[in-house]
């Protein structure tokens, strides 16, 4: 476990993706970092290729979260050492995600408790960027409980994407935009996209976040920021682009959604919930999560 007292190591470039490999071996070896098994389909709907997943087995979570709902633990604080990759900076550190279901999954955690309820920062940003810098990848935020969220701590999440397009990028390119904010028809659900520049500081992409979460009617007044949010939402994006998609409810059928079913990747439990799946359409699915425009 941590040692909160312990000195920040300063930040060392190029070398996060090296320190990913080497801390997954590790928590691999030591039985900390504990992948899920699936296996999956490509489930098309309306011009996207869905993958869905089927988790093999869950078992080994359900279980973590009963024990930490019952002893009123945080996973993060202290955060398991064998599952530490390397700090970010004054605020934040970058774990493995314990329970991934892709390689290398990691997660950005603030040090000290935030809770997920609290709208994103410049230093979430800074954090953000800094990762982003050295890993390409899907990056998302899970804001609440009907959003997918799992952990009430602050945390960011990343999948690397080395190069495989995501699904979602088929209907972000036919978004148009104006003024760098935009909608794409083939997305049912209530959404908004903003553009980024390769460029793009953390405090640009700061300001592009409240402008989607202005457009949709979810922000804060320009000095309530540090305010909690009252309405769930998702955020998910890469170095190109930034998606904000108000939630209604976790589930339906059964099938619970996070950020991630909205860039075109779906989880669920068993062939049952599979068949149930195809027969509505994944869109559908997440129509009936999110917001109809």
């Amino acid at each position: 476990m941590c040692d909160r007292t312990a000195p920040r190591k300063p930040w060392q470039s190029r070398t996060l993706w090296s320190k990913l490999q080497i801390q997954t071996q590790h928590g691999l070896a030591t039985g900390a970092l504990k992948p899920i098994d699936t296996r999956y389909e490509i489930v098309p709907d309306t011009g996207v290729d869905f993958i869905v997943r089927i988790l093999t087995n869950l078992n080994r979570k359900a279980q973590a979260r009963k024990v930490q709902a019952k002893e009123k633990t945080n996973p993060f604080l202290p955060y398991d050492q064998n599952l530490y990759v390397t700090d970010i900076s004054d605020t934040h550190v970058c774990l493995l995600n314990k329970f991934n279901v892709v390689d290398h999954h990691f997660l950005i955690v603030t040090r000290q408790f935030e809770s997920q309820l609290n709208w994103l920062t410049l230093g979430d940003f800074q954090a953000l960027c800094r990762c982003l810098e050295e890993v390409t990848g899907l990056f998302f935020f899970n804001g609440g409980q009907a959003a997918g969220a799992s952990q009430p701590h602050k945390h960011l999440q990343i999948i690397p994407q080395q190069s495989m397009k995501l699904p979602v990028e088929a209907a972000i390119q036919t978004t148009k935009f104006i003024d760098g904010i935009g909608q794409s028809p083939m997305l049912p659900y209530t959404h908004r996209i903003a553009q980024l520049s390769p460029d793009d500081t953390a405090e640009q992409w700061l300001q592009r976040y409240r402008q989607l979460l202005s457009h949709l009617g979810i922000g804060a007044p320009s000095d309530q920021w540090h305010q909690p949010q009252r309405h769930p939402y998702n955020l998910l994006g890469t170095r190109s682009w930034l998606m904000v998609v108000p939630r209604r409810q976790d589930g339906h059928l059964g099938i619970s959604v996070n950020s991630l079913g909205f860039a075109g990747s779906l989880l669920v439990k068993n062939q049952t919930q599979m068949d149930h799946l195809k027969q509505i359409g994944p869109m559908t699915l997440l129509k009936e999560v999110g917001q109809t425009p």
